[in-house]
C-alpha cells in the first residue's frame, strides 16, 4: 500500500527511472531530529551473559554503542545516495529487557542542516545490532535482529512523524 502524502514518485529515482542524488540545493537548512529503534532477540542465557558483562570479547553493550554511533557517522559513504551531514549529536541506547530476552536499542540523532537524519538514526540501531549479534554468537547463534524502524524524525517541510509502534 502506497502512502501518497509524500507524492506517488520516489524521490531518488527521476523521470527516466534512472537512480539519483536528491538535490537538496532549495531547502531550508533547519534542525533535523530523528529516532530509530531495533531490537535483538536471543536467549535468557545469553542475556544473562550481557547482563553481567561476561561476555567472552568483552563489554558487548559498550562496544555496540560505539559502533552505532560510527556507524551514524558513516552513512553516506555505506548508502550510495545519502548525503554527508554534520551530525550535532549522535545517542545510542541499550536496554536489556529480561521479560522478552531482549536487547532493545534506541539512537536518537541531531544536524543543522538540508535533509533529515532519519538514515543515520536507522544506520545506528542497525550497526549496533549487528555488533551485539557478533559479541554474542559464539554462545548465541540463534539471535534474531527485527522490528528497525524510525520512530520520530522532525524539521523540514514534511514537519514531524511520529510511529511509537
Amino acid at each position: 500500500m502506497r502512502d501518497d502524502s509524500f507524492g506517488s514518485r520516489l524521490t531518488h529515482v527521476d523521470e527516466d527511472g534512472e537512480a539519483r542524488m536528491v538535490d537538496v540545493t532549495d531547502k531550508d537548512v533547519t534542525v533535523r531530529e530523528a529516532r530509530a529503534r531495533a531490537a535483538v532477540h536471543m536467549s535468557s542465557e545469553t542475556l544473562e551473559l550481557l547482563r553481567t558483562v561476561s561476555a567472552r570479547k568483552g563489554d558487548a553493550l559498550a562496544v555496540a554503542r560505539i559502533a552505532g554511533i560510527l556507524a551514524a557517522k558513516r552513512t553516506s559513504t555505506l548508502i550510495p545516495l545519502c548525503h554527508g551531514l554534520p551530525l550535532s549529536t549522535v545517542r545510542v541506547e541499550l536496554e536489556l529487557d529480561a521479560a522478552t530476552q531482549t536487547v532493545l536499542i534506541e539512537a536518537y540523532c541531531r544536524t543543522e542542516a538540508k535533509t533529515g537524519v532519519e538514515m543515520e538514526a536507522l544506520m545506528a540501531v542497525s550497526v549496533a545490532a549487528l555488533t551485539v549479534y557478533d559479541m554474542c554468537k559464539a554462545v548465541d547463534r540463534a539471535m534474531t535482529i527485527d522490528d528497525i524502524h524510525v520512530t520520530y524524525k522532525s524539521g523540514g517541510r514534511s514537519g514531524i512523524f511520529e510511529n511509537e509502534r
